[in-house]
């Protein structure tokens, strides 16, 4: 298993928002002993003289091996938070998208691998699965917009 702290520096990231009717596509985020403690939408850093489009596209292409089409506005998440004691910071674009990719639709689970190779698993979540599982969505702040978009 690996052990991640968040790196002591501000981070850029992006984000997709695909949905499955009102269910969110999100990555399972484990704690240090392996425990699922929440989710994340897919996605992650942007690279030096990257735009966001570019990031979230590239993004998406190497967890899932699809392409994507942005199909609302973008959002702005701060989020400063403590993993494991570790004070961690980042900007976080968030844009709803679709999948190119039809047959990820249709899949309860996905299993991918990260860049660093590291074996990871996406599900499609609802709200009332994350509360009842008491699983956190992350980054901080991502539920309040997801509220706006889907109430």
């Amino acid at each position: 298993m690996t052990v991640w702290r968040p790196p002591q520096q501000i981070r850029v990231k992006v984000i997709g928002l695909a949905w499955r009717k009102d269910q969110l596509l999100a990555a399972e985020v484990e704690d240090d002993s392996g425990r699922i403690k929440g989710v994340r939408p897919l996605g992650g850093s942007i690279e030096f003289g990257e735009t966001r489009e570019e990031a979230l596209h590239r993004e998406i292409r190497e967890e899932l091996d699809t392409e994507i089409r942005i199909v609302a506005p973008w959002h702005l998440l701060e989020n400063i938070f403590e993993h494991h004691g570790a004070v961690g910071h980042e900007f976080i674009f968030a844009a709803e998208i679709e999948l190119a990719d039809a047959s990820l639709y249709e899949r309860d689970e996905i299993r991918y691998s990260e860049l660093d190779e590291t074996a990871a698993t996406a599900r499609w979540f609802g709200r009332e699965t994350l509360r009842g599982a008491g699983l956190d969505l992350y980054p901080t702040g991502l539920e309040t917009v997801l509220s706006r978009w889907r109430d």
